[in-house]
């Protein structure tokens, strides 16, 4: 496998993109999709647009494979393992906040929340398609177009920096989901009170 992302790195935005479909689909790349990003940006800054574009819609691409084969794959299995009490009440609870995860799991890069667990759980719940499409585009866009910046400002200390940061990105992640999580709630009580 390294001996393909290494062929692939050097065939530049294709190979990129190519290795971002790989991943997301949920065959791992060695060294990681956002450690072959910044290393571009950091190689070819006058690229910046173009490396997180191709970042973007591969990672969507193959996330929206793996979506598929869940929706596919999945349904049956998840609906016999959430008939209990507590499996019915998380798969109303991701149903309804599930987009929520989604979003800063594809926004923030941090290992302890993989991208992979929410995107089977959004096909296996069956999440609309266009939600979880829009939703991770819009996180990735983010993401690669910050992790681009750091590559070209930092070169190669950008992951250190990013690694050396990851309590501050913990921080963040809690707090955005919270606020998040409060706009759906807020949005929810609004819904509620408005009369038929």
């Amino acid at each position: 496998m390294k001996k393909l992302a290494a062929t692939l790195l050097a065939w530049g935005l294709p190979g990129l993109f190519a290795m971002t479909i790989l991943d997301g689909a949920g065959l791992p790349i060695p060294g990681g999709v956002d450690a072959l990003v910044v290393y571009l940006a950091s190689q070819r800054p006058s690229d910046l647009v173009w490396i997180a574009l191709v970042a973007v819609i591969g990672s969507t691409i193959g996330n929206f494979i793996m979506f598929s084969i869940a929706r596919k794959g999945g349904e049956m299995y998840v609906h016999r393992h959430t008939l209990s009490p507590m499996g019915q009440k998380f798969r109303a609870w991701f149903q309804h906040y599930g987009m929520l995860t989604v979003f800063i799991a594809a926004l923030v890069p941090l290992p302890v929340m993989p991208m992979k667990i929410f995107t089977i759980c959004s096909g296996a719940l069956g999440s609309p398609t266009r939600a979880f499409l829009l939703t991770f585009a819009s996180a990735r866009i983010l993401r690669y177009a910050g992790l681009t910046w750091l590559g070209a400002e930092m070169g190669d200390h950008a992951l250190a920096y990013v690694k050396s940061h990851m309590w501050y990105l913990a921080a963040i992640t809690v707090l955005l989901f919270a606020v998040l999580f409060g706009i759906v709630k807020f949005a929810d009580y609004l819904k509620a009170r408005k009369p038929e």
